[in-house]
């Protein structure tokens, strides 16, 4: 028995290797399906900020609206801009896959998996971390995804970002350290030089709440599964007080 218990251990780390793995992202989120109001938001801020390019192919106006406790009147008249589309239909965008290959060289890909395929960390990190590149098309670039594509969609909220040079207590590659403070120069700090609608902080819990939303997007039936497991647990802890009486009464003619 207990072979079979090592085997099965062994067999489940690289699946909780791969799921933890986040590299050297610069920042991290634990989501919280539970939370409500932030799920709500970040659907609001997906939907105006997000859709006109990304779909949720796999995810129903009806059942987010289900699960997160918005009214359906409110999903209608606040959430579903599209005249062809329903409360019951699935989150598709109005944009043609060949138009956008033709307006910008690739499709935007639907989001719906995109929080199982990346992790949470990633997008939370990639959210935060475009900066104003002129030398790019769109004239920002990411630091987590270099060259990247896509126009920093939520910079009206967060403001102009740039890398700045500061000094750190990091190790720069190829950089020996100031003799007096000890400290090196990095170029790579990014720091908003011109405020958008939103304080930092302020902007970093929006980023959270639209990461959250994502998070449940990726697995809606999570949701479920946490809000059943305590009265699952309850089941199997009086099944094995009932289990305990009973084998004692079958054994107690044998002994």
């Amino acid at each position: 028995m207990k072979k079979q218990l090592f085997a099965l251990l062994f067999a489940l780390l690289p699946v909780t290797a791969m799921a933890a793995g986040g590299g050297s992202l610069p920042y991290s989120m634990d989501p919280d399906l539970q939370d409500k109001a932030s799920l709500q938001n970040g659907m609001k801020l997906y939907v105006n900020y997000c859709m006109g390019c990304h779909s949720l192919e796999h995810q129903r106006f009806s059942r987010a609206a289900t699960d997160l406790g918005i009214p359906q009147d409110l999903m209608e008249n606040n959430l579903i801009f599209s005249p062809e589309l329903a409360y019951n239909d699935q989150m598709h965008i109005a944009m043609q896959a060949d138009d956008a290959e033709d307006w910008f060289g690739a499709a935007p890909p639907d989001l719906t998996l995109e929080a199982r395929l990346r992790g949470t960390d990633w997008i939370y990190s990639y959210l935060l971390s475009f900066y104003q590149d002129k030398e790019q098309s769109t004239g920002v670039n990411n630091a987590v995804f270099d060259l990247v594509a896509m126009p920093n969609v939520l910079e009206p909220l967060q403001g102009v970002q740039e890398k700045i040079c500061a000094a750190t207590d990091e190790p720069v590659e190829g950089q020996s350290p100031d003799p007096l403070t000890g400290k090196y120069q990095s170029c790579d700090v990014l720091r908003v030089t011109q405020p958008g609608e939103m304080e930092p902080d302020e902007f970093k819990d929006a980023v959270y709440d639209l990461t959250n939303f994502l998070a449940y997007v990726g697995e809606p039936s999570k949701l479920k599964a946490q809000a059943l497991a305590p009265k699952v647990l309850l089941f199997i802890f009086v099944l094995g007080i009932i289990c305990y009486f009973l084998k004692r009464e079958y054994w107690r003619d044998i002994h």
